[in-house]
């Protein structure tokens, strides 16, 4: 099942993609794709529907981020052994952690905005998943029955604001636009193993980056678990999990975005993305 939200920024109603390719409106049956809904009781209900019988939304409706009410949008850093390499960094003993500012979110399909005074905004595409229900010291066992389903992020990022000014990673990575979720939630059961996704990402239609979850150093399972151990993990949460290599800044020379580039960015099985590039 592939959930999503429709319409304008801020007045977002929940929807879900028919497998016939039109968008069917749940504005009737649930208030958002959050909360209660992302629990498992929620989705049987959603599951049991016959999407023929919604509402059609029409076609050329914005998208919006695909889960409301995240209350935190936790990354990993460094998930991909490849991509700690062409950093110049070793594979971290355990998982590097960092929040994601909540007012990054947007829509699959918004435009990507490059901050005023930024030169290093680069892209990353990423597998996120979404907590569907409560977790506290979960085990790995356990983990995967906590994840509702499924996403793609574009971790946008301003490399000088993240690495050349002190402090932490945040402030490079929570700049508006700089989260883009969707365009669905997929959800777990749609999908048989995230640990075997192929995922790219173009600009301009040249391919930056190409790569699997195969290669990623933690999995689902093992960062729902490890992650409850620090902090309670709450329906709507979000997990972007690491990005393959390919980014902007390990290339000789770097190269990073420009307004009027146009980024596009997918992974097998939870759609594609696609972003104007903008000066804000």
């Amino acid at each position: 099942m592939k959930l999503l939200r429709h319409g304008p920024k801020g007045a977002e109603k929940p929807g879900l993609m028919h497998e016939d390719g039109t968008i069917r409106d749940l504005s009737g049956l649930v208030p958002d794709i959050g909360g209660e809904v992302l629990s498992d009781p929620g989705m049987g209900m959603l599951r049991a529907l016959d999407p023929a019988t919604l509402p059609e939304v029409a076609p050329d409706t914005r998208i919006g981020a695909c889960v409301a009410g995240v209350g935190k949008l936790i990354c990993i850093g460094l998930n991909y052994a490849d991509h700690a390499a062409e950093a110049g960094m070793e594979v971290p003993p355990e998982p590097v952690i960092f929040m994601k500012a909540t007012s990054a979110i947007c829509g699959p399909n918004d435009p990507i905005l490059i901050p005023r005074g930024s030169e290093k905004t680069d892209w990353e595409v990423e597998l996120a998943f979404v907590i569907g229900k409560r977790a506290k010291y979960v085990s790995e066992a356990e983990a995967i029955d906590h994840v509702a389903g499924y996403c793609i992020c574009n971790d946008v990022s301003e490399r000088a604001f993240q690495t050349e000014h002190s402090g932490q990673w945040t402030k490079g990575k929570s700049h508006d636009h700089f989260g883009p979720l969707g365009p669905w939630l997929v959800t777990r059961d749609a999908v048989a193993d995230p640990q075997a996704l192929d995922m790219w990402l173009t600009v301009n239609g040249e391919v930056m980056q190409k790569g699997s979850t195969r290669t990623m150093v933690y999995n689902v399972p093992f960062l729902v678990s490890y992650l409850s151990r620090f902090m309670t993990l709450e329906p709507g949460d979000v997990i972007s999990t690491g990005t393959p290599p390919g980014v902007g800044m390990g290339m000789k020379p770097p190269r990073y975005l420009r307004a009027g580039d146009r980024v596009e960015l997918g992974v097998e099985g939870l759609g594609v993305q696609r972003q104007a590039v903008l000066a804000e």
